[in-house]
């Protein structure tokens, strides 16, 4: 018997569609840069749902955060979604709003490499996962770390000159006061909270305590928080309350990990006298300060120096140099490097 054999048409294969993120940044909160943001997220929403062979997986988008650093929410979060492959391909408009740290952008990118994530740089037309990508990458990137760079002294050099005119760089946020058309005029509600502050200290009551009275009165900071110790400290410590005011006690290190560390003689500082209307005068504001050391003073714990004996940095060891050290434990004194 003869066999009989149907012969079928295929099922077409179903196209799968890729899924497709986008990525904006601007590092400014200012009004024309938020407005540039929302048109970038409209501007990427419909590039992607208008293209039939993209599915939308969204649009992350971070507000006042600079491309040389890697910690930027939306970023990490676009970032955790393509490691649980969710993003088949990430759209940014240049290499300077993904990412200005060459370090960062090369190592993200290669990691995307790995998760078969393909990144697409509009502006240089530069796919990651093309043959040439990364050695185009590694060129381009340095240059837009190089603009950081030269737009990171470019703005330094203009800060340090508004301090040399006694003018602070920016807006200011302190307790007591509010920033009006680059000047500090005292806010009424927040000045009698201030002389409460230091009125208690200098009538004994701690900083925890301060604190915890400002709580209980349901008295809030500047930001519409809960009070803690280090901003009872920076109040008190504070010289601008007094109507002066000392520029430059910190400064930027490195342009790429914006690190601020007190300025303690590496730079000028600048003190400017009667700049603005003071809140605590002079004579409270001194006598805060020796209050403050006499109780760091008298709080103080004494420094421990470690017992030595007459072999203390005798006994070496004869292989690698190490000093001896000396070890008491329950059957005697013994010697362990």
């Amino acid at each position: 018997m003869s066999r009989k054999v149907i012969k079928l048409n295929a099922l077409p294969l179903m196209q799968t569609r890729k899924r497709v993120a986008a990525y904006a940044r601007v590092s400014s909160v200012k009004d024309e840069m938020l407005h540039s943001l929302a048109a970038q997220v409209e501007y990427y929403r419909n590039l992607i749902q208008v293209h039939p062979e993209w599915e939308y997986a969204g649009v992350y988008a971070d507000e006042a955060y600079t491309g040389t650093k890697g910690d930027r929410p939306e970023f990490t979060q676009m970032l955790s979604a393509c490691r649980t492959g969710k993003i088949d391909m990430i759209v940014t408009k240049s290499i300077s709003r993904f990412a200005r740290n060459t370090v960062t952008l090369l190592e993200t990118v290669r990691e995307l490499k790995t998760l078969d994530v393909d990144v697409f740089f509009e502006e240089q037309n530069l796919h990651s996962a093309s043959a040439d990508g990364e050695l185009m990458l590694t060129i381009l990137a340095s240059y837009a770390q190089e603009e950081s760079l030269s737009a990171s002294e470019n703005c330094k050099w203009r800060i340090r000159n508004e301090f040399k005119k006694g003018n602070p760089s920016c807006g200011l946020m302190i307790y007591g006061y509010d920033y009006r058309d680059g000047k500090l005029v005292i806010n009424p509600q927040e000045a009698e909270v201030v002389q409460m502050i230091y009125a208690d200290y200098l009538s004994g009551m701690g900083r925890n305590a301060i604190m915890r009275k400002l709580d209980q009165l349901g008295i809030p900071t500047k930001q519409g928080s809960c009070w803690a110790v280090n901003t009872i400290v920076s109040i008190l410590t504070n010289e601008k309350l007094t109507g002066d005011m000392c520029l430059q006690k910190y400064y930027v290190t490195n342009h790429l990990t914006k690190q601020k560390i007190r300025n303690n003689g590496q730079l000028p500082q600048y003190y400017v006298e009667g700049s603005h209307e003071g809140i605590i005068d002079h004579e409270t504001f001194e006598a805060v300060q020796v209050e403050m050391a006499r109780r760091s003073q008298r709080y103080k714990r004494p420094v421990k120096k470690p017992e030595g004996s007459e072999f203390t940095g005798l006994i070496t060891c004869g292989r690698c140099g190490a000093h001896f050290r000396r070890k008491i434990n329950a059957c005697g004194t013994k010697y362990a490097k």
